[in-house]
């Protein structure tokens, strides 16, 4: 039987990916004016970011990376939850998603 190492995926493109959607998501942050998509963005972001721990976790040997990642996907499914009731608010009053919109909130 041969070696799986192998034929496994070279550590480098797990890094260019990572980055590929870490900058998609920065864009994505920055351009857009929905705050749904904001949302979804940060979630790009952070899932980047966890496929970066997990490849450089098993690169390395260790499980130190999982264990992070296990923490960032609970703050992540918090940030969902918070964000989201956060835009049912938001949208019951202005009856827009539009973060230039929110300027009405301030009195």
């Amino acid at each position: 039987m041969k070696e799986m190492a192998m034929n496994t995926v070279p550590h480098n493109w797990y890094l260019f990916l990572s980055t590929f959607l870490f900058c998609i998501g920065i864009m994505g942050v920055l351009f857009r004016r929905n705050a749904i998509i904001i949302m979804m963005c940060i979630e790009l972001m952070l899932n980047s970011v966890n496929l970066l721990l997990v490849s450089f976790s098993a690169y390395s040997g260790n499980s130190d990376g999982q264990v992070f990642v296990f923490f960032i996907m609970v703050v992540a499914a918090a940030e969902v939850a918070v964000g989201l009731a956060l835009l049912v608010s938001i949208y019951r009053n202005i009856a827009s998603t539009d973060i230039d919109k929110l300027s009405k909130l301030k009195w």
